[in-house]
């Protein structure tokens, strides 16, 4: 296809850095909101469900005011509130993910992604049941009026990238405990992943600590994010990091595409990859 739904995948697919806005918590999901972020700088807008409230007619309006304003909407990855635990527990809530997707948003990031089980049940939550899926008929009227494209193109569009590699669906695991540590390489090598990150505080409280920054830099706490990070690089996907304007160039030389930050750091990121 000639042009991108998703920014962040246009972004990835040649190599530039994607940087996203939200956090964890508070995110305001109003029409009014949405319309506000319809211009956000940031190249996708991360929704917090797994510590904040899962306000699923929140999130419909929220959509429904970008799309307001323009079709496509800039994209939206809902952190998912339950845990990768096993296959079992996401087909338990796989519900979710179904209607998450049927207000239009455009990936999802796994928390405590602990095994290739889990992660493999939620790419088939994912998918239309006409490539291998679990997800049905009913949601793709909604989902294409906040893409602006017809049902038929959506549900052609809708599927993971870069497993498909028209795909417009982004899907990112944070393995952050011990458990999905020791099985980094397995689920980051699961077909339908883009992205990885490693849960800094988590994966320190994981190890009996308090998630401080003292405890974040503790030798075997660096020692689980170049795991992390080695993982992403055997599989051949992106690895998500925070930085500063100290560290930007040398997150970036190491081979890192997608950063919480800011506008700021995005433009000075954009110059160094240049």
């Amino acid at each position: 296809m000639s042009g991108r739904i998703n920014r962040a995948i246009a972004q990835l697919a040649v190599d530039k850095p994607v940087f996203y806005f939200g956090g964890h918590t508070g995110a305001e999901l109003t029409f009014d909101a949405g319309v506000a972020m319809a211009d956000t700088w940031a190249d996708y807008i991360n929704i917090g469900f797994e510590h904040g409230p899962l306000d699923l007619p929140g999130i419909d309006q929220f959509m429904k005011g970008m799309a307001s304003v323009r079709t496509p909407t800039p994209p939206v990855l809902a952190e998912l509130p339950f845990e990768g635990r096993s296959a079992e527990f996401i087909e338990f809530n796989a519900w979710q993910v179904r209607q998450l997707l049927t207000v239009g948003v455009h990936g999802f990031l796994l928390c405590h992604a602990e095994c290739p089980e889990a992660v493999d049940a939620l790419i088939k939550a994912v998918r239309y049941t006409f490539r291998g899926g679990t997800r049905g008929a009913g949601g793709q009227g909604a989902a294409a009026q906040i893409w602006g494209v017809s049902p038929s193109e959506y549900m052609e569009m809708a599927d993971p990238w870069p497993l498909n590699s028209d795909g417009e669906l982004l899907i990112g695991l944070k393995i952050e405990n011990r458990r999905a540590l020791e099985n980094a390489f397995e689920t980051t090598a699961v077909p339908g992943v883009a992205f990885a990150e490693w849960g800094p505080a988590d994966m320190s409280m994981s190890h009996g600590y308090r998630g401080s920054l003292k405890d974040i830099e503790r030798p075997e706490i660096e020692a689980a994010r170049n795991r992390v990070f080695d993982a992403c690089n055997q599989a051949g996907i992106f690895f998500l990091e925070g930085c500063s304007e100290n560290d930007l160039e040398d997150r970036l030389r190491s081979g890192t595409r997608i950063f919480s930050g800011t506008e700021r750091l995005k433009r000075l990121a954009l110059e160094l990859a240049s």
